[in-house]
């Protein structure tokens, strides 16, 4: 299985940091790691369609009703881990990062690529816009890993996870077919065969063994992330059509709070503190290793200790500047990878459990559409006043 076939790197102003975004799968290879430890026709709801999916009601392990912020009191610090591509590809990544999530009472983003649940042999089922018929710059999954990935993508919804979209194929570049040069009416072909993908993939594979996602994707879907980070300005007005709440497509974002972009809460990526340099990095393991080995995923190993604290350190920072100064939510974006030995699952492991630290009673980790739920509750006023705090700057108000 290929890993992908075409890289953009784009400047950000930032160093050398750059914005880039790869849903792709490295792994070949069978694995028990999708085991969810349920058996086929217990608890599945309602069907809807073809049964891929089904209603089970509201979404269990969601945080309480949103509390309203008083004018100058402090707000939550807020933090969002959020995976490109969401499959699980025999390497035990989808596993091991809903344990941790669970272990620190975590909720998170996984961006879901519709073609990881639909078999190469039936390929042709998609049409990308601007490439030819089938066409995909990742790897169309094997069966089994099919289904360790829709069993992992049901199990994290039950968890209390938001299920959102990558899309398919991830086309960067700058040839005419890349998502950079799609228009709003080709992204919306996109998302409507992402969707196809996800809700009928009983017809599309066969499989009779397994129990359909417990939730309806046309509400569950209310956000994205663009391939390579590209294409997000004709992506927005679609989105904003198709009511989704939130697009979390930016480069070069920074660590200040959110605002939204032709109606939709405008969620970037952001440069954070890297320690050795005098210039930020995007927060996303892909530009922390284009930045340490010139986008080699196979450097050689006796870099990868001091790359690994290097990782770990540069996400603890991001997370330090914003918990002690303007508390701006901290997005963090990921791939299930073992890029350079797998030193970036390391860093992320390491910073997701300082950041849940019990002494830190007022830190959040939550998914993207539950910080939209907090956002869309507060006082706009009282956001506004917010937002006019800038990177590292002191929160006045009250505690």
């Amino acid at each position: 299985m290929r890993e992908f076939s075409r890289r953009g790197i784009f400047g950000l102003g930032i160093g050398t940091a750059a914005a880039l975004s790869v849903a792709g799968c490295t792994s070949s290879g069978s694995s028990a790691s999708g085991k969810v430890g349920t058996k086929p026709g217990r608890n599945q709801g309602k069907p809807i369609g073809d049964g891929s999916t089904a209603y089970t009601g509201k979404q269990p392990h969601q945080p309480p009703a949103p509390e309203k912020l008083a004018p100058g009191q402090k707000p939550p610090q807020f933090v969002v881990f959020s995976w490109d591509g969401a499959g699980e590809v025999g390497n035990g990544l989808f596993p091991r990062f809903r344990k941790l999530a669970r272990d620190h009472n975590a909720s998170m983003t996984f961006f879901l690529s519709g073609l990881y649940v639909l078999p190469e042999s039936k390929k042709r089922l998609y049409r990308p816009p601007n490439n030819p018929v089938g066409a995909s710059d990742i790897g169309y999954l094997t069966d089994d890993h099919i289904k360790a990935t829709l069993k992992n993508v049901r199990a994290a919804w039950l968890e209390g996870h938001e299920i959102g979209t990558h899309f398919n194929g991830h086309f960067c570049g700058t040839t005419s077919g890349s998502v950079a040069h799609w228009t709003p009416a080709q992204w919306d072909d996109e998302i409507e065969q992402a969707m196809s993908f996800v809700t009928k993939w009983r017809t599309n594979t066969g499989f009779t063994d397994l129990e359909p996602l417990p939730f309806d994707y046309s509400k569950e879907l209310v956000g994205g992330r663009t391939p390579c980070l590209l294409g997000q300005e004709n992506l927005l007005p679609t989105a904003r059509k198709r009511g989704w709440r939130y697009d979390a497509s930016s480069p070069g974002g920074l660590q200040v709070w959110p605002d939204k972009k032709q109606g939709v809460w405008n969620f970037p990526l952001q440069g954070m503190p890297f320690p050795g340099h005098s210039f930020d990095v995007l927060s996303m393991d892909y530009n922390i290793l284009a930045n340490q080995s010139k986008a080699s995923t196979k450097a050689p190993p006796a870099n990868y200790p001091g790359w690994r604290k290097q990782a770990t350190d540069a996400y603890i920072a991001g997370f330090k500047r914003a918990y002690e100064t303007n508390r701006a939510p901290f997005f963090v974006g990921n791939h299930f990878e073992q890029w350079n030995g797998g030193i970036y699952m390391d860093a992320v492991e390491e910073a997701i459990k300082h950041i849940a630290d019990d002494k830190r009673k007022d830190v959040r980790m939550v998914s993207f559409r539950q910080l939209c739920d907090w956002l869309d509750a507060q006082d706009p006023k009282v956001l506004a006043d917010l937002r006019k705090l800038g990177v590292g700057q002191q929160f006045t108000g009250r505690g």
